[in-house]
């Protein structure tokens, strides 16, 4: 599969890598992924990006949020607020006893400051399956990062929903990538 990749797409799998190793995240999953097409620029999913009116720095700060609530998204908060739960208190009590960030931190670590290996998560597999059933689906030959993005709004991950909490969905990006290039950037 990853013969298919393109070389835009290749520097996505391996900034999602890099991402994986800032955040402290064992796995590389869906958030990696979309921070690094997030990184993109002048490729065809930035194009889409940028045509649907997306804040690439908006995006990543729901990512550390969603992160920070130890991977719920604002919608599972908004939900468990209506039971009484209020999660940021939650977070709060935990972070006062545990330190900033206990529910976001990875769990092993290389030790001794040694790089240790990330695997893609099951979720991030699942993306990179995604991309190629959806690149030839659109009779394309190679997987790119528009394929990835497209990838990343199929599902309801945790991706998935920060894109939608955003307006960036499977049908607005196919809609983007349909316009011509030049329409695009407006």
């Amino acid at each position: 599969m990853f013969e298919r990749l393109t070389a835009g797409a290749r520097a996505v799998v391996r900034d999602a890598v890099a991402h994986a190793e800032r955040t402290g995240s064992d796995t590389i999953g869906e958030p990696e992924l979309l921070l690094a097409v997030l990184d993109r620029r002048d490729t065809p999913a930035a194009a889409a990006l940028d045509g649907l009116g997306v804040q690439r720095a908006a995006l990543a700060d729901d990512l550390a949020a969603d992160r920070r609530r130890a991977g719920l998204s604002a919608a599972d908060a908004a939900a468990l607020a209506g039971l009484g739960i209020d999660i940021e208190e939650v977070i709060a009590r935990v972070e006062e006893t545990h330190g900033a960030g206990a529910l976001a931190a990875g769990g092993r670590r290389g030790g001794r400051g040694k790089r240790m290996r990330r695997a893609f998560a099951p979720e991030g597999k699942a993306v990179l399956e995604r991309a190629l059933r959806i690149a030839l689906g659109r009779g394309d030959r190679h997987v790119g990062d528009e394929h990835l993005l497209l990838a990343l709004t199929a599902r309801s991950g945790p991706a998935g929903a920060v894109l939608a909490g955003r307006g960036v969905t499977y049908e607005a990006v196919a809609g983007a990538l349909a316009r011509p290039p030049a329409e695009r950037a407006g």
